[in-house]
């Protein structure tokens, strides 16, 4: 395929025809690089979207984001499948052995289905199987409640073979405050969650800090020996005073420590929008003197539909990343299958990779700038982290 200059572009854009002609080179070239190149995602919600309601994702399905063909159609080859622990294990107890079964899920997934998944816990399997047909399944835990205050639950649940570990969740746990919950209670890391760090960076862990408070991030860079990742969160300077998201000097943080921040496709991480209908709502309820009425929210909807982001939203979170610390900091972490029906427009499962890979390409990055974006700087944290242990246990 000829490359179309910049200039050819504006050229070819002056007509409708060219401007046809240009979507069409930029829609044909994406499609080739989404299968050309290694595509990670390292936050998908399958195992509990599964748990809630069983469908063979080997096949086609009806509900959800994520199934085998569509993945294929992407040209997704690493789906970190998430391991999700609601924060409400963190009192009520139950999370190792909830952890456990979710995880068996994923591992009979591959039982059943081996010619179409293969369990993925190390670089060497992600590379070794790209190109067999097969979607290569690693594993990520949000919530670090079923470590239970035990590093001998860590080596276990390394064993099983989680790659990396979102400290805390929707609430603060016994590690670490968390980003949703005004209580901050260790005014970051616990003493437990201190110590833990360290012993996922002798394991060869990845240490997650989306959902975590500031705080808590500034400790964990700073006490972590490799770079740490955030799994699925986005830029805060979109989504003025939204904690979950990573603020300007927090990304320049991440960078520094050589992590990776991997950018949340849900609406309500994309655009302040789409982040305050949730409010919006609310307060309309209480209006109304209705709580927690399913058929409220419908009426509601109609008359205030739901500001969906756009992927051009999504890439902007992408370019300010790069304009703040350079291309190698930043990638992928949809949160497919977890943020419900707020997807944006054009990137509503994932399938839609290519459609991601388009706009980059209309926004002027280059095929080795996209293929870091897709799966090359993941890779290189993954990799630098499994380098680390290796040198702890050596």
């Amino acid at each position: 395929m000829k490359k179309l200059t910049p200039l050819a572009i504006a050229l070819l854009c002056a007509t409708g025809f060219g401007a046809s002609a240009a979507n069409t080179d930029f829609s044909a070239k994406a499609q080739q690089l989404a299968q050309k190149y290694i595509i990670i995602d390292t936050h998908i919600d399958v195992p509990y979207r599964l748990r809630d309601k069983w469908e063979d994702i080997t096949e086609a399905t009806e509900l959800g984001e994520f199934d085998f063909p569509r993945a294929k159609q992407g040209g997704l080859n690493v789906p970190f499948m998430s391991i999700y622990i609601p924060a409400s294990y963190e009192q009520s107890g139950g999370s190792f052995e909830l952890a456990n079964q979710l995880i068996d899920s994923m591992e009979a997934l591959v039982g059943r289905a081996p010619d179409k998944f293969a369990m993925a816990p190390n670089t060497k399997d992600v590379r070794a199987q790209f190109g067999s047909g097969k979607i290569s399944l690693a594993l990520g835990m949000e919530n670090g409640t079923p470590i239970e205050g035990k590093l001998e639950n860590l080596t276990h649940f390394y064993q099983r073979g989680i790659r990396y570990i979102t400290l805390a969740h929707s609430k603060s746990n016994h590690i670490a405050d968390s980003s949703y919950d005004s209580n901050h209670q260790w005014n970051g890391l616990s003493p437990f969650g201190k110590e833990l760090v360290v012993a996922m960076n002798n394991i060869g862990m990845m240490v997650d800090i989306s959902h975590v408070s500031d705080e808590a991030f500034y400790q964990a860079v700073a006490i972590s020996k490799v770079p740490v990742i955030a799994s699925h969160s986005s830029m805060r300077h979109y989504t003025p005073g939204f904690e979950r998201n990573m603020d300007d000097k927090m990304v320049e943080a991440l960078a520094k420590n050589g992590g990776v921040i991997q950018i949340n496709f849900g609406s309500s991480f994309v655009t302040e929008h789409a982040n305050k209908y949730g409010s919006l709502q609310s307060a309309a309820a209480k209006k109304a003197g209705v709580t927690d009425d399913d058929n409220f929210e419908l009426e509601f909807r109609k008359t205030n539909p739901y500001p969906f982001a756009s992927l051009d939203n999504v890439l902007d979170h992408i370019d300010r990343v790069v304009k703040l610390v350079g291309i190698n900091h930043v990638g992928i972490g949809s949160d497919y299958d977890g943020v419900g029906d707020s997807l944006p427009t054009d990137l509503k499962d994932v399938a839609s990779y290519p459609n991601l890979i388009a706009g980059l390409l209309k926004r002027g990055y280059s095929e080795a700038d996209i293929e870091k974006i897709l799966s090359g700087n993941l890779l290189r944290v993954w990799q630098e982290v499994e380098a680390y242990a290796a040198k702890q246990k050596g």
